[in-house]
């Protein structure tokens, strides 16, 4: 299938930046946290990068200047357009018409004019029915101007309304938030251990489970499924500065788990698609099943070269500036609990402190352990879901 032009567009500046930075796939993949086969699917335009965090981290890695960034997210625009286009849209309800005409509308209130008697029978002069009508909503005018005229008196007593829910403090510059973080950051909640391998639980029986989606789609996958990540959640965490000289310090990262429940009685999938990470990158582990879950920093593996090769872990502090942000990798296990939870960064810079909550969009992760439930992989060759024990894999 031939690929869309924007996505070749973008795959060539990706192209371009790796030959720049010279280093092989799988160096220059252990940098951005990704495999060298993901690198190389990104570099020929297999698959287009779900977040542009990872590519905005090879640019800065490349030494682009501000120009070249901007023109490589706009390439990563067009090319994540074009690769949800690609993908089936959902249905898309069609409107009723109404059938009544316009020019015969049925009023929904009487006309007062329609219902004179004397409009009816000219003769009778009996026009006091009408009486009624006035009388009926004399009443109602006088409730209505009672009630402006109390609304009226409690605005004179009260005065204006207080804006206490978004106070501004005195000590805010003109433009300038007072809760504004020296730093940004973003996640990646829908990741792949090697960019190929996860596991999902969903509530619903394999016939109604689409096909397993590449990796750049899964969060559109696991949105439309309900799916919950299942035994393991891989959360990459990219913190940038806003500054190029004032760094900010990265002090600690904790975690809180906010709700513990029994493991889901769901159905699990595997999303294996066979192919293979040569780099295990260093990362935080957390075990949720731990009363007190810590991020404990985890060394990587290089099995790229004749030998493995230990990628050492990075303890706190971190410093990050706008020109050398850092990508923070947390592996968050359960084995017996559905867990949600939070993170937690500590910081500081210059004389300011603080601690950022960082979610998922919002609301806390979630994992559940796969101990006993019914796992499935899919068989392309048959276009179905089965059993690990029909496919000669274990649990």
């Amino acid at each position: 299938m031939p690929k869309d032009a924007a996505v070749e567009e973008f795959a060539g500046l990706v192209r371009a930046l790796k030959a720049r930075d010279g280093r092989s796939y799988e160096a220059l993949g252990r940098r951005l946290s990704v495999s060298a086969s993901t690198l190389h699917r990104y570099c020929s335009g297999a698959t287009v990068p779900e977040e542009f965090a990872v590519v905005d981290r090879l640019a800065l890695l490349c030494g682009t200047d501000e120009e070249e960034r901007r023109a490589l997210e706009a390439a990563w625009t067009e090319a994540d357009r074009a690769r949800r286009r690609a993908a089936p849209p959902a249905p898309t309800p069609v409107p009723a018409v109404s059938a009544a005409p316009e020019s015969n509308p049925e009023p929904t209130a009487p006309d007062p004019s329609a219902a004179d008697p004397s409009a009816a029978d000219p003769s009778a002069p009996e026009v006091p029915r009408a009486r009624p009508r006035r009388g009926a909503s004399a009443p109602l005018l006088v409730a209505a101007a009672v009630a402006l005229v109390v609304l009226a008196v409690a605005a004179v007593l009260l005065g204006p309304t207080p804006t206490v829910s978004a106070p501004a403090p005195a000590s805010t510059a003109p433009g300038r938030s007072a809760a504004a973080l020296p730093f940004t950051w973003s996640i990646g909640s829908q990741l792949w251990e090697s960019g190929c391998g996860h596991t999902y639980l969903v509530d619903r029986a394999p016939r109604a489970i689409a096909p397993p989606p590449v990796a750049a789609d899964s969060g559109a996958w696991a949105g439309t499924h309900d799916a919950v990540h299942g035994g393991e959640a891989l959360v990459r965490i990219t913190v940038q500065g806003r500054s190029p000289s004032d760094a900010v310090v990265l002090h600690a990262l904790h975690v809180r788990v906010v709700d513990r429940a029994a493991p889901l009685p769901w159905n699990a999938y595997r999303m294996d698609s066979g192919c293979g990470g040569a780099v295990t990158p260093r990362h935080f582990a957390v075990d949720l099943d731990r009363p007190r879950p810590l991020a404990r920093p985890v060394d990587g593996l290089d099995a790229s070269g004749d030998e493995v090769r230990k990628i050492p872990a990075v303890s706190f502090p971190y410093k990050v500036t706008s020109s050398d942000p850092e990508e923070l990798l947390v592996s968050a296990r359960t084995a017996g609990c559905d867990c949600r939870w939070n993170l937690e960064l500590e910081w500081s810079a210059g004389d300011r402190t603080g601690t950022v909550r960082i979610t998922d969009g919002g609301k806390p992760f979630r994992t559940s352990g796969t101990r006993g439930r019914p796992a499935y992989v899919h068989d392309s060759a048959e276009g179905r879901w089965i059993t690990d024990s029909d496919s000669g894999q274990t649990g």
